[in-house]
């Protein structure tokens, strides 16, 4: 007789007719083949989607640089953080000096470094020396002369005034203690008409990123950049989960 296999195509059973409760059994069998021959894809990839972390997994992990330096570089981290989308609406121009602060693996700096051309110059700021090798030897292995890493201070970056046209800060403005302090610096270091820009975590609960107490809320970002002398020039809401603010100087 004819049957149909897991894949939904006909077959002919040799053996004849089953008895009912074989062809019941038989049935089932199929029924969970099935199942997870459309399913066990998807329950794989909810298994390696990131999830939050509370903020003493945090801290683990960024005392781990190799599980740090895993999670930044995951390739599903793309689908959330959509990075060419970022870029693109950055309109970088070739010359340009670009500090990313909080750098990590470079996630963002060597994504940016065929932007700015070999005029220009990337600042990959960190203040975690793991970070600074791993980095270091991307550098080296990619042939790149114009990324240069800085290991910064926790309340300073370290960089030259009027030496920056856009500091760009992604995921990392709630990690620094004292940012009102390290706004004043940065404003020093930027050059006349520059650019600071914010992509950080809305403060609720996500399904990646951290826990809503170690956030910071956009509307306190916007407070605290206004007060400081700096203006929302442009805004953009296509990241799922972050808030993407750029500032200019009044």
């Amino acid at each position: 007789m004819l049957i149909e296999d897991f894949h939904g195509s006909m077959q002919i059973c040799e053996d004849g007719p089953k008895p009912f409760y074989g062809r019941r059994l038989w049935i089932m069998k199929i029924s969970i083949a099935r199942f997870f021959w459309i399913f066990f894809p998807v329950l794989l990839a909810a298994q390696d989607a990131p999830k939050p972390r509370t903020a003493q997994e945090i801290q683990k992990m960024h005392q781990d640089p190799e599980a740090y330096i895993a999670m930044l570089e995951n390739p599903q981290r793309d689908a959330e953080q959509k990075p060419a989308e970022v870029i693109a609406a950055l309109k970088i121009r070739e010359g340009e000096t670009l500090a990313d602060i909080g750098a990590g693996s470079g996630y963002f700096s060597f994504r940016f470094a065929p932007k700015v051309g070999s005029s220009g110059r990337i600042y990959a700021v960190d203040v975690n020396p793991d970070m600074i090798l791993y980095m270091n030897r991307r550098i080296r292995d990619l042939g790149l002369k114009n990324v240069v890493t800085i290991l910064s201070a926790s309340d300073d970056p370290l960089l030259m005034d009027a030496s920056v046209d856009r500091f760009f800060i992604c995921n990392t403005w709630h990690h620094i203690q004292n940012n009102t302090q390290y706004l004043g610096l940065m404003k020093k270091m930027l050059k006349r008409g520059g650019q600071i820009i914010i992509v950080d975590y809305h403060k609720k609960e996500l399904p990646v990123g951290p826990p809503p107490e170690m956030k910071l809320a956009r509307e306190d970002v916007v407070q605290q950049m206004e007060s400081n002398g700096l203006k929302l020039a442009q805004e953009y809401t296509f990241l799922p989960y972050q808030y993407f603010l750029v500032f200019s100087q009044r």
